[in-house]
């Protein structure tokens, strides 16, 4: 006797497992303009361009990701610094928080991979 409808279950099964692994694995991994998005957006904006919804409220403007110039003279061990321990660990501003307990060592260089591309590239 044939049950047609294990099949479907079957299949069904097999196609949200394969759903869920996929959404699992963005969740584990998320890019760095994901993690800009998520951390760094409110204050520094979608574009990066230092006009967050947060920007308004701060004493101290925060930066331009887009400025070419001013993000050139930064090192990538410098960013890293200001996320992970905040805005004072590199002589900043103290309204710039440290993201240590948020982000992981690896979260943190995607970040500063996607500053990179905000400042650096043509193509946003």
């Amino acid at each position: 006797m044939k049950r047609p409808w294990i099949e479907i279950y079957a299949m069904l099964l097999v196609s949200m497992i394969g759903i869920q692994s996929v959404h699992s694995e963005s969740a584990i991994s998320p890019t760095g303009k994901q993690l800009y998005q998520a951390y760094c957006s409110q204050c520094h904006g979608l574009e990066g361009d230092g006009f967050g919804v947060n920007s308004y409220d701060l004493d101290v403007a925060p930066r331009d990701h887009t400025d070419t110039d001013e993000m050139s003279a930064r090192t990538d061990e410098e960013l890293f610094k200001a996320v992970k321990f905040g805005g004072k660990s590199v002589n900043k501003s103290v309204l710039m928080p440290a993201w240590e307990g948020n982000l992981s060592d690896d979260e943190i260089h995607r970040l500063v991979a996607y500053l990179r591309q905000l400042c650096c590239t043509e193509a946003r």
